[in-house]
């Protein structure tokens, strides 16, 4: 608004009115410090925290947040999506159990098994010298090998009454 072109008693007026509003505000902003001050006071006599009532906000939130709409919607996507890759995983591991059944049928896992234990049988032979057609398992022909006794002396040991008294 250009004031130069008003009459001077207009601008007085506005210029009263404009003084009375900031004294509102001023008497407003006094009066809100004052509430404010009241309620802190209100709310420590209650035992009433600013932790308390953070805790209590987002407890509020927590809850309207998994009552909405939206939240359900994805809640109910997130267990079919779920639901659906179960199934799916269970149809993978019944698939490879069969497949690895029809695998072990085969002739030639049988061939790599027939070769494995011919090389199982040779291995007894030569470490433990158990026969090739004993029937004693490969892990008994490894203990036995290693409790073999074997002369210390070609092993670099001395007893230890060779080294006297500590």
């Amino acid at each position: 608004i250009d004031l130069g072109m008003q009459p001077e008693i207009e601008k007085e007026e506005l210029h009263v009115e404009l003084v009375k509003l900031e004294e509102e505000i001023s008497a407003l902003r006094q009066t809100l410090i004052a509430k404010e001050k009241h309620l802190v006071e209100i709310k420590q006599k209650m035992g009433i925290t600013p932790l308390n009532e953070i805790k209590h906000n987002l407890s509020k939130s927590w809850h309207d947040m998994q009552t909405s709409v939206i939240y359900k919607k994805t809640q109910e996507t997130f267990n079919n999506t779920g639901q659906k890759a179960s199934a799916a995983l269970n149809n993978v591991s019944s698939t490879l159990t069969k497949k690895l059944g029809d695998m072990k049928n085969s002739p030639t896992f049988k061939s790599i098994e027939e070769r494995m234990e011919t090389t199982v049988s040779s291995l007894k032979c030569k470490v433990g010298g158990v026969p090739a057609n004993s029937s004693g398992s490969f892990e008994d022909v490894l203990n036995s090998a290693a409790n073999a006794s074997v002369p210390e002396s070609s092993l670099g040991y001395r007893h230890t009454e060779d080294f006297g008294a500590f």
